[in-house]
C-alpha cells in the first residue's frame, strides 16, 4: 500500500505501539495498518488407512505437502478445511480434529492445522497435480524437504495419534 485507505494521504513507516508499522502521514486520520497475518488452514488427510499428500500444479516434481487453503468470509477453520478437502480432492471429510496452530512469518500466515478423515473417491481439482499415499510409518520419516513447518505439523500429529 501507497496511500491511506481512509483519506488518500501518503503512508509513511513510522513506530506505533513499539513497532514500526505503516500509517497514514496525516495527523488527523490516524490510520495504521497493522499487518494482521492471514489465517490459513492445513489438514493432513486420512484416507482408506493411508495419509495423502498432494503436489500443487505450481510445484515442482516429488513436492508434497498437506491440503491448505484460506478462510473464506464467516467460515469456522474446520468447516475451511473440510471445504477444501472437498474441493482440492474431491473426498467428504467425516472427521476432523485440531492439531495445533503455527506462525509462518515468511508469508505472514496464521497456519491452523487439523487431521482429517476423509472418504469417497479422489477427484482432483486444477490446484492439486497429483497425490501420493503413505503409510503412518512412511509419513514419520517422509522428507518435506524445504517445507519444514510442514515436517513440524506431521510430527505434532505422530507424537499424539
Amino acid at each position: 500500500m501507497k496511500y491511506c485507505p481512509l483519506c488518500r494521504s501518503d503512508l509513511e513507516n513510522r513506530p506505533v505501539d513499539g513497532v514500526v508499522r505503516l500509517a497514514c502521514s496525516s495527523v488527523e486520520c490516524q490510520f495504521v495498518s497493522w499487518n494482521n497475518p492471514i489465517p490459513v488452514v492445513a489438514g493432513l488427510v486420512r484416507h482408506e488407512g493411508q495419509y495423502l499428500l498432494a503436489r500443487n500444479a505450481t510445484w515442482p516434481q516429488g513436492m508434497f505437502s498437506m491440503i491448505t487453503g484460506f478462510l473464506e468470509q464467516g467460515e469456522s477453520p474446520e468447516s475451511a478445511i473440510l471445504r477444501e478437502t472437498e474441493e482440492e480432492l474431491g473426498l467428504r471429510g467425516s472427521e476432523c480434529k485440531f492439531i495445533g496452530h503455527y506462525a509462518h512469518p515468511r508469508f505472514n500466515q496464521l497456519i491452523i492445522a487439523f487431521a482429517v478423515e476423509a472418504c469417497g473417491d479422489v477427484k482432483l481439482n486444477d490446484e492439486i497435480a497429483e497425490v501420493r499415499m503413505v503409510s503412518p510409518e512412511e509419513l514419520a520419516t517422509y522428507d518435506f524437504g524445504r517445507l519444514g513447518l510442514i515436517r513440524t505439523i506431521v510430527t505434532h500429529w505422530l507424537e499424539r495419534a
